[in-house]
């Protein structure tokens, strides 16, 4: 199908070459560093930008502190409205998902080019895994498809971040591949969507593993399959939708950048404190724990990455 031949040009390029950072940067912050987050509380974006934050603190390596800010509004249309009326602001950075290509191509009236961002660095690309509750009885697949099969039409609740995002494109590629009728309900952020799941509110969602993870190993949710190449070592059990037969993965990248016209200067100087933080332990143990992949691009590599995801997400929403 059209949209799994797109997806799985997007897996393979996102494992591009990084692009070593070589410059060193004398300007540094003269205050406080805004740091939006394009996502409610408690998802992955969310958990990511406060780690970082905690691990700049506690190595001093930045001489002024970074600020979380949630812009969750309108699947991140809030968060990019808000940075690029901060052009040419140095003191001013946001934590990325996928909504950053798919929301300025669902609402072109905000006027949003996003290859006008400064490209900071990725830190690294989540993995999707479909879920539902543990006392559903399901516990594979076949069985899931069935359930839903089994509900009138538009009952069976799929709860996801936003409209037009990452977890409505699965959920979209779910219901055309298996001919379902799951009705897709969006959430704020990632933490809101486990929860509901958790709680019975919706019947699946295809969280992140930071964000479904607590919910697991409490023993309320069951992974069912991931939209992954390999198996995720968290999650042994659940197999890839390529071993069930379906020629498939999808990644979420997790990414820094700048506001539009930042100075050179404030470009290599986060360019470089990302890089850094990439490498500590903590930063490397949180990836480990969290399953999450692909290793750090910035500058050009980075802009590189951003353009082939755009013509994949426009060729998904167009689909």
């Amino acid at each position: 199908m059209f949209i799994t031949k797109l997806l799985k040009g997007f897996a393979i390029v996102s494992l591009a070459t990084t692009i070593p950072f070589v410059a060193s940067a004398e300007w540094t912050p003269k205050k406080p560093i805004d740091f939006v987050i394009m996502a409610g509380k408690g998802g992955g974006a969310d958990k990511m930008a406060r780690l970082m934050q905690s691990v700049i603190t506690k190595n001093k390596m930045s001489p002024m502190p970074l600020t979380p800010i949630n812009k969750s509004g309108g699947t991140g249309a809030e968060a990019l409205v808000h940075l690029k009326q901060k052009t040419g602001d140095d003191h001013t950075i946001m934590v990325t998902l996928n909504s950053f290509y798919t929301t300025p191509m669902r609402q072109s009236k905000l006027g949003i080019d996003v290859m006008t961002f400064s490209p900071i660095g990725r830190m690294a690309e989540d993995t999707f895994l479909l879920w539902v509750k543990s006392d559903s009885g399901i516990t594979n697949v076949d069985e899931f498809v069935a359930a839903v099969k089994a509900t009138k039409d538009g009952e069976w609740l799929m709860g996801g971040t936003g409209s037009g995002s990452e977890d409505n494109i699965l959920t979209d590629y779910l219901n055309e591949t298996y001919g379902l009728k799951i009705k897709y309900i969006p959430y704020k952020g990632g933490g809101a969507v486990a929860k509901a799941l958790a709680g019975g509110h919706i019947q699946s969602t295809v969280n992140n593993p930071s964000e479904q993870d607590g919910f697991y190993k409490a023993g309320k949710t069951r992974p069912l399959a991931a939209f992954t190449d390999k198996r995720l070592a968290m999650y042994p059990e659940a197999p890839t939708f390529k071993e069930l037969g379906k020629d498939f993965s999808y990644f979420m990248q997790r990414s820094v950048v700048g506001a539009p016209g930042m100075s050179k200067e404030a470009a290599a100087y986060y360019q470089k404190l990302f890089a850094d933080v990439y490498k500590t332990a903590e930063w490397q143990s949180y990836r480990t724990k969290k399953s999450l992949q692909g290793e750090f691009l910035t500058g050009d590599g980075l802009k590189s990455y951003w353009s082939n995801a755009i013509n994949v997400h426009k060729g998904l929403l167009k689909k």
